[in-house]
């Protein structure tokens, strides 16, 4: 983005950029369409299961997590790969971390799917 954008001008290339960068982790990175689509499947289960805006925002928000996390994820490993396809030790670690931290979303949206749905059929 050239120096000086400031106001809508800013607003509308930041907007195109992020919206570059969803298509290219979306047409690159299959755990990033998997996970999209899990989102879609889930997010209408949200409305049914969830009882209230703030259980649907805790559903929703979980879903749209592992989808930040995974986003995140992807562009340091993209990063580590565009320094050198040689193996090192601390480029291990990034992405290692990087997985761990999409495991941990993952983790999180599964108890909180879990603990609603629980609360709604077995409770």
């Amino acid at each position: 983005m050239k120096p000086g954008y400031t106001g809508w001008r800013h607003l509308i290339h930041s907007t195109r950029y992020s919206l570059k960068g969803l298509r290219a982790a979306f047409l690159h990175e299959a755990a990033f369409r998997q996970e999209v689509v899990a989102c879609l499947l889930l997010l209408p289960l949200a409305v049914w299961i969830g009882e209230g805006p703030v259980e649907w925002i805790l559903l929703a928000g979980s879903c749209l997590l592992v989808l930040i996390v995974e986003l995140l994820n992807s562009a340091v490993e993209c990063a580590v790969d565009r320094i050198g396809p040689e193996r090192h030790e601390l480029a291990g670690r990034a992405k290692d971390i990087g997985s761990a931290a999409v495991m941990l979303a993952l983790a999180l949206a599964g108890l909180t799917w879990g603990l609603l749905a629980w609360q709604k059929f077995l409770a």
